[in-house]
């Protein structure tokens, strides 16, 4: 694990903010993070289901702006959190005959919005450390994908206000990093993709290296942009998504 070296005192704990950290891949980051030395502060809309993590937790509707602006200030009164880790999200595939306007405001307030807002919240004491993480959970549906019209809009509006922050905050020394899953083994994707539906299967023969993704693969990307050793990188995307994204 890495030593935190971006709090002047090593008695304090580093403190790690996952949003949708109760669940599938937010899961994983947050239990990951937890394994490498930082106390995690979950933010969802459900109680944590992993018993082995230790979070201080806290729920809500983060695509609700009023109630997720007001978690975040009190959040920001009681820790002093230098990684945060944007990684709520739902989908709503539609062709794009079918998308929907109400998806896409929904989509649009919870996949985008409470990044920003939570984003906001926890920049002054980052900026008061001198230092900080930021990473945002993308897709590598920013490259395209048939039935993701609005899920796609929202990733790619996530991974352009990465950019944005990146050249913002670096002065800070604040980095700003996005992660995009290709195929994932969770329990949104298996909905989505029935397990004995050729869609799954064809999706899963198209993966290079042969095997789905698990949440523990984004988690290891999560981790290593959070790392103090990673501060000289910022505004990138990582794609974690078995050479899907190669050719």
């Amino acid at each position: 694990m890495g030593q935190p070296s971006d709090q002047n005192n090593y008695s304090q704990p580093l403190y790690a903010l996952v949003t949708g950290g109760a669940r599938n891949i937010g899961q994983a980051i947050s239990l990951r993070l937890q394994q490498d030395g930082y106390r995690v502060i979950v933010v969802d809309i459900v109680e944590p289901e992993a018993a082995s993590l230790q979070a201080d937790a806290y729920q809500v509707d983060l695509a609700d702006a009023d109630a997720t602006r007001q978690m975040m200030v009190d959040i920001a009164k009681r820790y002093t959190v230098t990684r945060l880790i944007n990684n709520v999200g739902i989908v709503a595939p539609a062709l794009l005959e079918e998308a929907t306007l109400e998806d896409f405001d929904k989509l649009m307030q919870l996949n985008v919005r409470s990044a920003l807002i939570c984003t906001q919240a926890m920049l002054p004491a980052m900026k008061a450390q001198g230092a900080g993480r930021i990473v945002m959970n993308a897709s590598r549906v920013v490259l395209g994908k048939e039935a993701r019209t609005i899920y796609s809009a929202t990733k790619g509006a996530l991974q352009s206000m990465a950019r944005t922050w990146a050249l913002e905050l670096a002065e800070h020394g604040i980095t700003v990093n996005c992660v995009a899953p290709g195929p994932i083994a969770t329990s949104a994707f298996w909905q989505n993709n029935p397990p004995d539906s050729e869609r799954a299967r064809r999706i899963i023969d198209n993966i290079p290296l042969g095997r789905m993704g698990q949440p523990e693969d984004v988690a290891q990307a999560v981790s290593f942009f959070c790392d103090e050793r990673s501060s000289f990188i910022t505004g990138q995307t990582l794609f974690v998504c078995g050479g899907v994204t190669v050719g």
